[in-house]
């Protein structure tokens, strides 16, 4: 779990508008609201200043000296594009998490947050909500108003900054005193020129407070791709967009807006679709309700799209939720410790997780915002047990006793530590114990340990075989498992389950006799359901399944831990999860079930696995 001071990096240089330096300030003091400690950084001038909202000055850094005085949690970057070099010194210090990310190196962050929509064919982020804006409480009804013959109130406003200058030619193209009032905002960021320049038709101002919550006093919204659009969208307010460059202008289509197109040019076409040319009679042009009508049922589906239409109960912030992270985040791979984890390719991200892989070891491994909502008592072993295989723990012990005396069977030919005295085998992750009483008949004097007290006390004294309750390996245990005690070690479906396992693996690899067997089955990510959909199968992994492993990286992962692996065992074969022509599949049974059973077996296809290695007798010194 990653403790410490939240640090917020704005974009603010010339060009990025105030937008950025605007939400990672309100950030900050969302944050510190909640009591979490939390940072702004920059190097900020008296203009930028206005975007603080009057922050208080302690919680502003900008020298490297007050950065390295403090531990941090994680660091939220609001860059807009992140460099390689911004990168590479911010992710040494902390995990990093993305705020509407556009750079290369997108898909490096740990986790992405996107509160607008990227442009098509980027990488999905862990979240997509523009509901996590600051939205305006003030809202119209409906997107449709009758204005009765008055003038089309109009607002045009293109940001704090407005960088390639578009208030000036929109307006210009727009000016309509007969049938229009035009306000036109020019944000304290604005360095075209001095001063606020003056329109011919159009009111000018250097800005509103709170605009998001006047935005309802208008008919008609005019901007470019950003938070000021969808506000209107929640606003219930018609909004047409005009872009600053081609990246905005795919952005805007994309999500869903009508973009007039770049620059002038989008202001001139803007102006043919808001007005009707004037017949030989009529001297000006006529507001186009057609137009007006299009924008507002365009705003109808943005807001059904995202859900800016409904009214949210609890408070939903960005704030609110960055405040209730607690990220679980590996400094390096869980199994071989490679520490180049902004390396590790991310194979998935869903909103409170993000899967990567190690290109050294090959392991998939889980990233968390917070800590899984899962814990190790009996309703584990019976609610959740019985939802996934259609009876409890106990009601299955007979199969379950079955299936370990066959895995026994398999220790007990590659033994070869025996020496004299009874084998001794410790079975981590006992549950209830059958694994424990299958090895008890099998000749073995078997010990047990298990995080779910009901469970070691079953274990205790129904079955009458030694168990301790704890978290391996981190519970301090008794004289009795020490080192070098043990002939075989077994952990099933408990692997994944180590947050580290490779330390997990050391504390076995000291426990084992040299020669000795390490046991374990586990989900598997080379089985049909993840061959057939990779990111379907790692969205219904376990909440608490930290490794995902598969067969064909076992060996080397073991071996860099000092075991060889020895045998390999596919099971949970289910054809009818195969693409396509499982569906057809109708019970356990049949020709095709037979036949799909089959190729499921010669190629390997089941979602599990079973791993057999032995002890080597050399320590490998990781």
């Amino acid at each position: 779990m990653n403790s410490g001071s939240v640090l917020v990096v704005p974009a603010i240089e010339k060009g990025r508008g105030g937008g950025h330096l605007a939400r990672s300030a309100a950030l900050v003091h969302a944050l510190r609201s909640q009591n979490r400690e939390a940072y702004l950084f920059g190097r900020f001038g008296s203009r930028e200043q206005a975007f603080c909202n009057n922050l208080d000055s302690a919680w502003v850094l900008s020298d490297e000296k007050a950065l390295q005085s403090r531990t941090w949690g994680f660091i939220v970057l609001d860059r807009f594009q992140t460099s390689q070099e911004e990168f590479a010194r911010w992710s040494a210090s902390a995990p990093l998490i993305g705020i509407d990310e556009g750079g290369d190196l997108r898909d490096r962050f740990d986790f992405l947050i996107d509160l607008l929509p990227g442009p098509p064919g980027g990488s999905a982020p862990n979240i997509l909500d523009p509901r996590l804006l600051p939205l305006p409480a003030r809202r119209r009804t409906s997107f449709y108003l009758d204005r009765k013959g008055r003038l089309l109130k109009t607002l045009v406003s293109f940001g704090a900054e407005d960088p390639e200058n578009l208030t000036v030619p929109v307006c210009q193209a727009l000016a309509s005193p007969e049938n229009t009032e035009i306000t036109a905002l020019f944000g304290v960021l604005n360095r075209s020129g001095d001063g606020i320049p003056r329109l011919a038709g159009v009111r000018t101002a250097e800005g509103i407070p709170e605009l998001r919550e006047h935005l309802a006093e208008y008919d008609l919204v005019i901007t470019h791709f950003g938070l000021t659009a969808f506000e209107c969208i929640h606003a219930g307010v018609p909004v047409a967009l005009v872009s600053p460059g081609a990246y905005h202008e795919k952005l805007a289509r994309h999500a869903g807006f009508m973009s007039a197109g770049i620059r002038a040019k989008g202001g001139n076409r803007l102006k043919e679709l808001l007005y009707k040319k004037p017949s030989r009679s009529a001297g000006s042009p006529a507001v186009n309700e057609e137009f007006l009508k299009v924008l507002g049922e365009l705003g109808e589906r943005i807001g059904a799209r995202y859900g800016l239409h409904e009214n949210l109960r609890e408070p939903y912030a960005l704030g609110d939720l960055l405040g209730s992270y607690a990220l679980h985040v590996p400094a390096a791979c869980p199994a071989c410790g490679s520490q180049e984890r902004f390396n590790h390719r991310v194979l998935a991200r869903f909103p409170d997780r993000t899967y990567r892989r190690c290109p050294r070891c090959g392991m998939a491994y889980m990233l968390r915002t917070c800590p899984p909502p899962i814990v190790y008592e009996r309703d584990y072993f019976f609610d959740f047990y019985k939802k996934q295989y259609g009876k409890t723990y106990l009601e299955d012990f007979p199969n379950l006793i079955r299936n370990a005396k066959t895995r026994l069977t398999h220790i007990k030919a590659m033994l070869q530590s025996r020496g004299k005295g009874p084998l001794r085998l410790l079975d981590i992750g006992c549950a209830y114990g059958p694994f424990l009483a299958a090895a008890r008949e099998e000749g073995f004097s078997p010990t047990g340990i298990d995080p779910a007290e009901d469970a070691v006390k079953y274990v205790q004294k129904e079955l009458k075989i030694p168990a301790f309750q704890g978290f391996f390996p981190d519970t301090p245990l008794p004289d009795v498992l020490k080192a070098e005690s043990f002939d075989a070690i077994s952990l099933w479906y408990v692997i994944e389950h180590f947050e580290k396992p490779g330390e997990a693996l050391g504390e076995i690899y000291r426990l084992l006799k040299p020669g000795g067997v390490l046991a374990f089955s586990t989900p598997s990510f080379s089985g049909v359901s993840a061959r057939t959909s990779a990111a379907g199968f790692l969205e219904k992994s376990p909440q608490d399944h930290w490794t995902v492993w598969e067969p064909r990286y076992t060996g080397a992962i073991l071996k860099r831990r000092g075991f060889t692996l020895k045998k390999t065992v596919i099971s949970g074969h289910h054809p009818e999860r195969f693409p396509l022509i499982g569906p057809l599949l109708t019970g356990k049974h049949g020709f095709l079930y037979g036949l799909c059973l089959q190729i499921s077996s010669l190629f390997g296809l089941g979602d599990t696995f079973e791993a057999y290695a032995v002890k080597n007798r050399v320590d490998p010194g990781v």
